[in-house]
């Protein structure tokens, strides 16, 4: 197969463009937020940022209909925001709160929304690959058209689950997108030094799964690179690989200095590729929006995360009583 770089040309409207605007804005304020939080003492363990790969859950998610289904690892906050998941929530749990998705008892990687049909923030690498396969047997099983994005990143596409439900899912063409969110350090290694097969998405080859490599730092090339993929799925030519090129401007966890790079090499990322600057000059050139618009959005942004914040804040810690609850889960009443 050979490599396809999908560019992103697709035409959208000017509300479309304002919303992947604003999806991204809010990602990039909240982890920034969530940054500030966590070097105050207020967030607690691990902590993985999502800032400057924005782009990749908000450009899916756009092609996504209700009744998708997403799983991913640690690095997890943005596609919760992404899926339409309350900020408040997400911070409250972030700060080990009551108000928090998983009643506080989660923190930053273990967050779930049956609601959202978000399944996890998983702390195991690559663990969520096989449970998001089995979502998409589920679908399979149950004869809908719902399709399951698995999101894990260039060092969990290392790991022998992987390669078991590649065979499982092409075996049973399982309507599962398999995103990997390639970023080039994974916790701190350069892809470069630490494989041989620099195209992660051709490893499918071997299951005859199709794929694609797509720019993750342009919101529409991931939407329509984002549709093609679903589009298979849903027509039961499931699975597809997504490798979704990206970058994280931070280290791989709040704890990180990240010297495995250069300065130089993340502040001309920022400079020449930023997602959301991206959109913004489209924006701005192409008269769809003046500065005075988008400084508008910005405070209006800014005032949501901030609001998540002191609702983290103002949210008790999970009593004692909290230790016991949720271990099993409650058995369904036999139908008569």
């Amino acid at each position: 197969m050979a490599a396809r770089k999908t560019t992103g040309k697709s035409n959208v409207s000017a509300d479309e463009l304002l919303k992947y605007y604003k999806d991204m804005l809010l990602i990039r304020r909240f982890e920034e937020k969530a940054g500030q939080l966590y070097g105050m003492g207020l967030i607690g363990g691990f902590c993985h940022l999502y800032i400057g790969q924005e782009a990749v859950v908000v450009g899916l998610e756009a092609a996504a209909k209700d009744g998708d289904k997403r799983i991913t690892s640690y690095r997890d906050h943005g596609h919760m925001l992404a899926c339409g998941m309350d900020p408040k929530g997400v911070m409250a749990e972030l700060t080990g709160r009551e108000g928090g998705y998983s009643k506080g008892k989660g923190g930053s990687m273990h967050m779930f929304s049956k609601e959202k049909h978000f399944y996890g923030g998983h702390g195991i690498v690559g663990a969520q690959v096989p449970l998001g396969t089995g979502l998409g047997f589920a679908d399979k099983y149950k004869g809908n058209d719902n399709v399951t994005f698995v999101y894990f990143g260039d060092g969990a596409a290392n790991q022998g689950q992987v390669y078991e439900s590649y065979n499982m899912a092409e075996l049973w063409n399982l309507p599962v997108v398999y995103v990997i969110e390639n970023n080039q350090y994974a916790m701190g290694t350069s892809t470069k030094r630490s494989t041989k097969s620099p195209n992660l998405w051709e490893r499918g080859a071997a299951y005859g799964i199709k794929g694609e490599a797509v720019d993750g730092m342009d919101v529409m090339a991931v939407k329509a690179a984002g549709e093609k993929a679903i589009a298979a799925c849903r027509a039961g030519d499931g699975p597809y690989i997504l490798e979704v090129m990206t970058y994280r401007y931070r280290g791989h966890s709040m704890s990180d200095p990240a010297k495995y790079r250069t300065r130089e090499e993340v502040q001309k990322m920022r400079e020449e590729r930023d997602p959301i600057e991206r959109v913004r000059e489209m924006l701005t050139t192409g008269g769809l929006a003046t500065d005075e618009d988008l400084k508008a959005i910005d405070k209006e942004i800014k005032a949501v995360v901030n609001d998540s914040a002191e609702f983290a804040k103002d949210s008790p810690e999970p009593s004692l009583d909290e230790l016991w609850t949720d271990i099993y889960a409650a058995p369904e009443e036999a139908e008569a």
